[in-house]
């Protein structure tokens, strides 16, 4: 097998095995810490969970996996001209995945009678907390591992690639829609107070926060960038280091000593926060006299780094080709 193939396999193999992963962590969340207590969520999980809710009258509602499953599928065939195969492909599979991991776990965790068991008691808050930061941090695992959990993820997805746009941002506003539109059920289907169904609303609202929180603080972490200037005579020595070790671009600048008027080489280094630790550990093996300056940068486009997504006026477009 090639190196590239094989390189590519390997890949592929990570990215299903960290999406599923992220799949159970979400199963777990989803049906250990929230359905028990009727809190409800945004998404295509949360329109399931509200029919739930609402059909769970006598004891047998209908399971939120069967609802997960159709309406991704509709969402799957109108998102197919616009998302790519492959995106589309690790989406399908989480679907199927997921709908089989919540089914399961949903039958785990209902007891005989129709009711279902409440791990932390009465402790709704807490339950709340500990769900969310479990479905946030899974959904930031399959985001980053170019998959989805499907329903609203698609919509998000779509606008991220055409929009520079925080994928907990654009999920905020399809959250609301949902979270909004369960208190005509949770006053008529389940007979709740008025006060009962603001507190059910209250707590949804609570779980978009911290679950978009944990959603773009995991995804940040890992795309977070920062930028090295290195100052060492060995500066040869060490741009090849990473160059060959690292396969990671150097750049070399002129710089010019104001105390010893003397002329030097600055490499600069624009790499992954996750990288750092690397770049210090070669640095120190061959310079550890070399003076390091490293800051964190807010963003970085191009190639190895994010895409910049932007729209470019066509008007500008004309105007600079009628200039050529």
């Amino acid at each position: 097998m090639p190196t590239n193939t094989k390189n590519k396999f390997f890949r592929e193999a990570e990215d299903y095995f960290f999406i599923t992963l992220g799949l159970l962590l979400y199963t777990i969340g989803w049906t250990c810490f929230l359905l028990p207590y009727e809190i409800v969520t945004g998404g295509v999980t949360g329109i399931s969970a509200i029919i739930f809710y609402a059909t769970n009258g006598n004891g047998h509602g209908i399971p939120i996996n069967y609802t997960y499953f159709i309406i991704n599928f509709i969402l799957l065939v109108l998102a197919l001209k616009i998302l790519g195969w492959k995106f589309l492909m690790k989406t399908i599979y989480a679907i199927f995945a997921l709908s089989l991991m919540l089914g399961v776990a949903q039958e785990v965790m209902t007891n005989k009678d129709g009711t279902m068991i409440k791990l932390l008691g009465d402790e709704n808050f807490m339950s709340l907390i500990i769900g969310c930061c479990l479905t946030g941090t899974s959904l930031a695992i399959v985001f980053l591992h170019n998959g989805s959990t499907g329903g609203t993820d698609i919509v998000a997805a779509i606008v991220n690639k055409y929009r520079n746009m925080s994928l907990g941002t654009v999920l905020i506003f399809v959250d609301l829609v949902i979270i909004g539109s369960s208190f005509p059920m949770f006053i008529f289907a389940r007979d709740y107070t008025i006060t009962d169904a603001l507190y059910k609303i209250v707590f949804g609202l609570c779980t978009l926060v911290v679950e978009n929180f944990m959603l773009d603080y995991v995804m940040n972490s890992r795309r977070e960038s920062v930028q090295f200037f290195i100052f060492s005579k060995k500066y040869q020595e060490i741009a090849n280091a990473i160059g060959t070790q690292m396969n990671h671009g150097v750049t070399i600048l002129d710089g010019h000593g104001w105390y010893t008027g003397q002329d030097m080489k600055v490499l600069c280094i624009l790499a992954r926060k996750r990288e750092s630790v690397s770049i210090f550990r070669l640095i120190k093996t061959i310079d550890p006299n070399a003076f390091v300056s490293q800051s964190s940068v807010i963003g970085v486009y191009g190639e190895g780094f994010d895409e910049m997504k932007v729209k470019i006026k066509k008007n500008n477009n004309e105007n600079s080709i009628r200039n050529q």
